[in-house]
């Protein structure tokens, strides 16, 4: 396992949910932080709160925007480490009611963004560090109705990072697909009934409860120090898959 004290590491999606954990945990293990994400207003109140003793640097961009990718990692410079996690509420409908200037957004600012950061990462990244890019639970047990198109983009993350991890090596690339995590995105999706939601599902799962973003971000940080792995999905779901 490498040691992650004075590395540079990029987390796309940082000022909010798994990524606050991943750049929380990166801190504490002696990394540099770059956090990026669209808002300004988030990005600085996530570096007030992570405090990282001027290891820690904000970068708005949004990644749907191909310029936009460009601009941050000539910002952000050499680096050891890219994680996504950003992402936006999926796609709902019933196929038969998809709204497909919805479902393109969906899919470039994930799947696309997603390829557009590997694109652009290549030039400045290490050759001995990792990309790690976020899938989710939604491809295992898709929502009826309506889980159609999210499944198919996080199912699609697992064959992007085989490809990438023959293509880039000896770069690393490697997946996180986490189950339901306590995020402010549900709070956008479900409001007021996130807690019903969380208590039903938590019972059910055999880790008997829903993950917070501080369960998820060990799983980014051992990817990033095991050197031999890559090309592999991690699940860290608490058990959601089997259930």
């Amino acid at each position: 396992m490498t040691d992650l004290t004075g590395k540079k590491i990029i987390v796309v999606g940082g000022s909010s949910g798994i990524g606050f954990g991943v750049a929380a945990a990166a801190l504490e293990s002696g990394a540099e932080v770059v956090i990026v994400g669209r808002s300004k207003d988030k990005l600085k109140a996530a570096e007030n709160r992570l405090a990282g003793a001027g290891r820690v640097k904000g970068i708005a961009a949004d990644i749907a925007n191909e310029a936009d990718v460009v601009r941050l990692f000539e910002e952000a410079g050499a680096f050891d480490h890219l994680v996504a996690t950003a992402g936006t509420p999926p796609p709902s409908y019933p196929i038969g009611e998809a709204d497909m200037d919805f479902v393109r957004q969906f899919v470039d600012g994930k799947l696309i963004g997603a390829v557009m950061l590997a694109k652009h990462a290549v030039g400045t990244l290490d050759k001995g560090g990792s990309m790690i890019f976020t899938s989710g639970i939604n491809k295992d047990r898709p929502p009826v109705p309506g889980g159609s198109v999210v499944s198919a983009v996080a199912g699609s993350f697992t064959y992007f990072a085989r490809a990438l991890a023959l293509e880039l090596a000896p770069t690393r690339v490697n997946i996180v697909s986490p189950g339901w995590v306590d995020t402010e995105m549900w709070d956008e999706i479900v409001g007021r009934a996130k807690s019903g939601y969380f208590e039903q599902m938590g019972a059910r799962i055999p880790a008997g409860r829903i993950a917070s973003p501080a369960d998820i971000a060990p799983a980014y940080l051992y990817l990033m120090q095991s050197a031999f792995m890559t090309g592999e999905t991690i699940h860290i779901d608490g058990g959601q898959r089997l259930v």
